[in-house]
């Protein structure tokens, strides 16, 4: 019997926000996987364990979740005033694809860590003590971000005692800027693709539902809870444990994708599936959130949840919190009448695991609204480095 012997690349496991991920600097792929294609898609097939029938990944570093069967391949920035150059993988649990159409916002917390730690920011931007800012050139979506990373003597501080629901332990705050977050690249030209931050999504089959969509942080697509049959309580079993109902939801987000102008025919999705997300919102309720805590209906603005390649997200992808802080800010969209209309800076929704705030600053100018920039705050730490190993004829 012939066998072929691993190879070994440098890589570390982290933690950034609600997220897991693999995290990689550029130079230390693989030659052949140094550049886009189908030898770097490969490697991080095989490196998160997938395609898995099985819907597990046990022979691989995902853990058969979209939180956790994500990439990240790092480099020094090619773009001026930047430090590091971010690209993000989203890898399929059961197909052989890697989504590289959106960024991830919980991620981006580890990405200004991650840079500081392995000689992507020049020693003299680092303070001996104090807050590194970070300058993220997001490649995705061709956008800033700001990461102000803590730093104690000399090293990126970890631990402390900021508490972000749907993490177990505290660790240190990281804040997080999204400069200009809204989508002008070529798929859509305005934060609202079609001009309206109201539409009706006519959906064969299913039904006609009112709809904001909205090109900030990730394209997504919000609906209102109620008129689908929820509550905007329900938590991952609710929803994940329906086939039906989720069967329903990739209906929706697929044409909506067609009505966003990201996709021409709703079988393009399938291969789409890191972008639209789809959320539903509603006005505040008292809910048990998944670690048991009581979320009161006067600690939150609006309830919001939020579905992530296929499935119910545990807590709420950092690009769809952009999403939600800059469609509240806008005055009429589905998130801002679910909070209670008007205008506003900051907003804080329940989501399954408990709360958020995000705030986002938004203007109207010449009839067409901007968002300057969105802020929330996570965490982030590594969890392991070293390397991971995959045959050597992977690619």
């Amino acid at each position: 019997m012939s066998s072929v012997p691993q190879i070994k690349v440098p890589a570390t496991y982290m933690r950034g926000g609600t997220s897991k991920g693999v995290f990689f600097k550029l130079d230390d792929l693989p030659e052949a996987a140094q550049v886009a294609g189908k030898a770097r898609d490969q490697l991080l097939l095989r490196v998160i364990g997938s395609p898995d029938p099985y819907g597990k990944q046990i022979d691989g570093m995902g853990a058969a979740t979209s939180s956790t069967s994500k990439t990240v391949i790092l480099a020094k920035s090619s773009q001026p005033e930047h430090d590091v150059d971010y690209l993000f993988g989203q890898v399929s649990i059961d197909q052989p694809f890697v989504d590289w159409s959106g960024n991830c916002g919980n991620l981006t917390a580890a990405v200004g860590s991650f840079a500081i730690s392995n000689g992507l920011v020049d020693a003299a931007r680092i303070p001996e003590n104090g807050i590194c800012t970070v300058r993220i050139w997001q490649k995705n979506i061709a956008k800033t971000i700001i990461a102000h990373v803590p730093v104690s003597n000399g090293q990126v501080q970890e631990t402390g005692d900021f508490e972000l629901d749907g993490v177990t332990f505290p660790a240190a705050e990281v804040q997080i800027e999204f400069l200009d977050p809204a989508d002008d690249g070529e798929e859509g030209s305005d934060m609202f693709p079609t001009g309206n931050v109201v539409d009706q999504l006519v959906v064969p089959d299913v039904g006609t539902f009112q709809a904001t969509f909205i090109n900030a942080g990730i394209p997504t697509i919000f609906l209102n809870a109620e008129d689908i049959g929820y509550q905007g309580t329900e938590l991952q079993d609710q929803i994940n444990g329906d086939a039906a109902a989720l069967a329903r939801f990739e209906k929706i987000r697929a044409y909506g994708a067609v009505h966003m102008g990201l996709i021409k025919d709703i079988s393009e999705a399938v291969a789409r599936q890191h972008t639209p997300k789809i959320a539903f919102v509603s006005q505040p309720k008292r809910y048990s959130s998944s670690s048991g805590k009581a979320v009161e209906a006067t600690d939150v603005d609006l309830l919001v949840r939020a579905l992530s390649m296929g499935k119910l997200h545990h807590a709420m992808m950092g690009t769809a919190a952009v999403a939600i802080g800059t469609a509240a800010a806008i005055p009429g969209t589905l998130v801002n009448l679910a909070a209670g209309g008007g205008e506003r800076e900051a907003v804080r929704f329940g989501h399954p695991s408990g709360t958020l705030r995000v705030g986002a600053q938004a203007e109207l100018i010449d009839g067409k609204w901007s968002v300057k920039k969105a802020i929330m705050s996570r965490s982030a730490r590594v969890l392991m480095e070293g390397w991971v190993r995959v045959p050597g004829d992977t690619f």
